[in-house]
């Protein structure tokens, strides 16, 4: 458990130093038992590690993950898009069914329309078999896992707040 999480770190360390604005990304692993393993604050770059015969507490600079950061089987996010939130959890399945669950929550300078139907294009061309459903997507990966997307108009001057969960 402690080498993909220092990995991890190490590997967040480079997108750290690119944070450009007063928010940044957090970040939760949570392991299979519930608990939050490692956890990075957006707001105040304060890392917390738990991890068997570890635990403590530093703070980096702030970490910003956009849209050249992150993709879905090298589907990227609309061009634009700033990540807020990424939680990686194990325990949402629990029963065996699969091996965790992924929520991603950003913001798009498009609306919600423009957004989805940018995203169901990308998606179902690399292997993703999405519909749309109300302003956003449902369906399942190319690994027959669950997939939600779900799109709002956004405020803060951003256009579209959007959640995208796997699995769980």
């Amino acid at each position: 458990m402690r080498t993909p999480l220092l990995i991890l770190v190490t590997t967040l360390l480079p997108l750290a130093a690119c944070a450009k604005s007063d928010d940044g990304t957090s970040v939760t692993f949570n392991a299979a038992d519930g608990n939050t393993v490692a956890s990075t604050d957006g707001r105040t770059g304060e890392v917390k590690l738990n991890l068997p015969g570890f635990q403590g507490k530093f703070t980096l600079p702030k970490l910003q993950v956009t849209a050249d950061n992150f993709d879905l089987n090298g589907v990227h996010l609309y061009p634009g898009s700033t990540i807020r939130s990424l939680n990686i959890d194990a325990a949402k399945q629990r029963d065996g069914a699969g091996n965790g669950g992924v929520r991603v929550s950003f913001t798009s300078p498009a609306d919600p329309a423009t957004v989805r139907n940018w995203l169901m294009e990308r998606l179902n061309k690399a292997g993703f078999a999405v519909s749309p459903a109300g302003s956003g997507l449902v369906g399942q990966t190319d690994e027959h896992k669950p997939f939600a997307l779900q799109l709002q108009p956004a405020a803060r001057g951003k256009a579209t707040e959007g959640t995208i969960a796997i699995g769980g």
